[in-house]
């Protein structure tokens, strides 16, 4: 699938793609003919993030923007970026996530709290007003939110993550439904995926770690990433509005 160039001529915004599924799904997009613009906080993991994908043999164009996407700023000089350096912004990826806060809510920093939701909620639909504004509004266009399986069951470890992720799910469904037919907004729901970010989930082992899953592994960005790819190109021409599982068959056990 990946030598599809089904987004041909295309362009997108990726957040938080300096590692992990950002990078992943930069990579996918841009084997199915796509140009990027990634963001992230640190300027040199974000170059080095689009060395290794300028490597890749790819006709795309990859632009870079270090900004934080919790800074309207930021989003706004990301946006207007890619409109004037790709040429359009087709796509829109939101996945940028935090989670500085585990155990008990009880316990939890709201500033903390607030910060999760802030990050997580607001800037994506922060970054999906930008590109309304920018493009989506008069071309039309597609957006992916990367949720969790913590948005949708409950975890009680990262609960406070869990429930910014239950709401940029609503979001998504909202949106959905007040931006069709011509801006498709979906979203996708990892379970645990081998990354840094994910590291505290793991420490046990990755083997304890995957022994609940059905398919007796972790996921990898890539895993998420080819969903991603789909979601955002005609072939889910009429899926909107949609939160997609890629967990391995995780929440088919009735676990988490």
């Amino acid at each position: 699938m990946g030598d599809v160039k089904d987004l041909s001529g295309k362009s997108a915004l990726i957040t938080g793609a300096s590692r992990g599924i950002g990078k992943a799904i930069a990579a996918e997009l841009l084997s199915r003919g796509a140009n990027v613009l990634i963001t992230a906080r640190k300027p040199e993991p974000l170059e080095e993030a689009a060395t290794e994908l300028s490597a890749l043999g790819h006709d795309g164009k990859v632009v870079t923007l270090a900004g934080n996407s919790g800074d309207a700023g930021s989003r706004a000089e990301a946006v207007d970026l890619a409109v004037s350096e790709l040429g359009s912004l087709d796509i829109l990826v939101n996945n940028t996530g935090i989670n500085p806060v585990y155990g008990s809510l009880m316990d939890a920093d709201l500033d903390a709290v607030r910060k999760i939701f802030d990050v997580n909620v607001v800037a994506a639909l922060g970054y999906l007003q930008q590109a309304h504004r920018a493009w989506m509004g008069e071309h039309g266009g597609a957006v992916v939110n990367l949720a969790s399986v913590a948005g949708i069951r409950s975890t009680g470890l990262i609960a406070a993550y869990g429930a910014s992720k239950a709401a940029l799910i609503r979001l998504t469904e909202e949106l959905a439904w007040q931006l069709g037919p011509n801006i498709r907004v979906n979203a996708v729901a990892p379970a645990v995926v081998k990354t840094k970010f994910a590291a505290a989930l793991v420490a046990a082992g990755e083997e304890a770690a995957a022994a609940p899953y059905p398919m007796k592994r972790l996921g990898s960005p890539e895993d998420v990433a080819s969903l991603v790819g789909f979601l955002v190109s005609d072939a889910a021409s009429w899926i909107t509005g949609e939160t997609v599982r890629v967990d391995g068959g995780l929440l088919s056990t009735g676990g988490l």
